[in-house]
């Protein structure tokens, strides 16, 4: 026999029951409602110098100066391919060029049968099954055949353009999965089809990706608002081992550059004021970084890996397969990029992430940041950064693998092996070309160390290249099974 106040106890749960599942049934979508939304901005070409929060004065940022101070500026991170295509691709998918046989920036002229393989697992992807809504804003650049289509690789919606250019105003887009004529600056078009994204899903969870086209050359003709700043500036040239640059020529082309990163400064501002009106800015993730670095008179030269002189007279051509005007290199200036991290309530304003990491992390970061699991059989080459970005106690590697099979206006196979002490460079097409400094005494790369005779420098490049050439078997590098055996092995 039951207890009268079992009895009653029993009866007041059953009363209950309903009103706790239904409680439940609410509990369950609202922990998925706080998962953090994405807004992940790249630019293209943007070096490591190229905004005030890193250092330079004649270059105003407020928007990225702000953006900075309220999340992590990470001070070591690296693409490792300068140049567009096969940078991009190794953000979306943590896999090297070379793996994905994206080897050079694509030419929409002559190869519009290469592409990012819809095969292969991006991180769009994984969160889009995940329950995320998708979005590209401007340049995609992995692919013009439509099989390529960036809604076959993980975005629910698209508006940009397929291959690597725009002019900067007035241009064709498409939207809406037609090819229309645009109005006005791309810059501003690509940052209205953000504003509208962020305000018609602010109900969703979602990631939405802007591409700029800048600060990619051409930079003019620009809005007034960011050519004024810049109007009467003389910029200071930056340090160069090689003599003879022209130093009209480049400071012209350093205020254009500076007028077209104004204006993605300008445009991360209307983005975070957007986030802001429409309650968002607490609960989502701004990730700010560029494809790769960028060289404004560095060295003697423009651009990144694939860089021209810019010398009153060009050095001899030494190589039939290297245009005389062309400087294919690994310089840190061509692999650093600007990154920041802003994730309120997770990231300390202000924090510094010191350790070196490159554009392969952000898929597993991504992952980690929005509790997505990384069901793909593709391998994963990068880390998470999240516990770096938390200041958690982790073991971490500072070393880095970068390459670049440059087939756009040269022929060369540069592999690269970077410490914070040590940097290897080869060119295993012109062994002649090979680079070798000592980032300890030489931050700035001005003095090539591959013929020296100096004990500690013998050993390192012998251990640098057996780095080099073990990372090169591990990702299946099709350039691995042409290399000569090493000597120890011939003997």
């Amino acid at each position: 026999m039951v207890s009268p106040w079992l009895a009653e106890l029993l009866a007041e749960a059953h009363r209950l029951l309903p009103g706790l599942f239904l409680l439940l049934g609410c509990v369950l979508p609202c922990r998925a409602e706080t998962r953090p939304n994405i807004l992940f901005i790249l630019t293209d070409d943007q070096g490591p110098h190229a905004a005030s929060y890193l250092g330079n004065k004649e270059l105003p940022t407020p928007h990225l100066d702000q953006l900075a101070a309220e999340g992590a500026v990470l001070k070591n991170a690296f693409c490792v391919t300068p140049v567009c295509s096969p940078s991009r691709a190794s953000i979306v998918t943590s896999r090297y060029g070379t793996e994905l046989g994206i080897l050079d920036w694509i030419n929409p002229k002559t190869q519009t049968e290469l592409g990012l393989d819809p095969q292969s697992t991006t991180w769009m992807e994984l969160l889009q099954k995940n329950g995320y809504v998708t979005g590209l804003m401007g340049k995609w650049h992995l692919g013009t055949a439509p099989r390529f289509h960036p809604t076959l690789t993980g975005y629910t919606e698209f508006m940009g353009f397929l291959d690597g250019g725009r002019p900067t105003r007035d241009v064709v887009l498409e939207i809406s999965g037609q090819n229309k004529p645009t109005t006005g600056f791309i810059v501003d078009v690509v940052t209205d089809g953000a504003i509208e994204f962020l305000k018609s899903h602010r109900s969703d969870t979602f990631a939405l990706s802007v591409h700029y086209r800048e600060p990619h050359r051409s930079w003019l003709p620009a809005p007034d608002e960011d050519v004024e700043p810049f109007r009467d500036l003389v910029p200071t040239l930056p340090p160069s081992e090689t003599p003879g640059v022209d130093e009209e020529l480049v400071r012209k082309w350093i205020r254009e550059y500076y007028i077209s990163c104004r204006s993605v400064d300008r445009s991360v501002g209307r983005l975070m004021q957007t986030l802001k009106e429409q309650g968002l800015d607490e609960n989502t993730i701004v990730i700010f970084t560029s494809d790769h670095g960028y060289n404004t008179g560095h060295h003697g030269i423009f651009h990144k890996g694939n860089a021209s002189w810019m010398l009153k007279e060009n050095p001899p051509a030494q190589w039939s397969d290297i245009n005389a005007n062309r400087r294919p290199n690994m310089f840190d200036q061509s692999l650093r990029v600007p990154a920041i991290v802003r994730w309120p309530k997770v990231v300390k304003p202000g924090t510094v992430v010191e350790r070196t990491v490159s554009h392969l992390d952000w898929y597993p970061t991504l992952l980690a940041m929005t509790g997505t699991a990384a069901s793909s059989p593709d391998p994963v080459r990068g880390r998470s950064i999240v516990p770096l970005l938390k200041g958690e106690p982790i073991e971490w590697s500072d070393d880095l693998y970068c390459e670049y099979s440059m087939r756009e206006g040269a022929t060369v196979d540069m592999r690269c092996w970077r410490t914070p002490e040590w940097k290897l460079s080869i060119d295993f097409r012109h062994r002649d070309r090979d680079e070798m400094f000592d980032l300890r005494h030489d931050p700035a790369e001005s003095t090539n160390l591959i013929r020296s005779d100096r004990r500690d420098v013998q050993e390192m490049r012998e251990s640098l290249t057996q780095k080099i050439q073990a990372k090169m078997k591990e990702i299946g590098d099709p350039l691995f099974a042409t290399l000569p055996p090493e000597p120890s092995e011939s003997h």
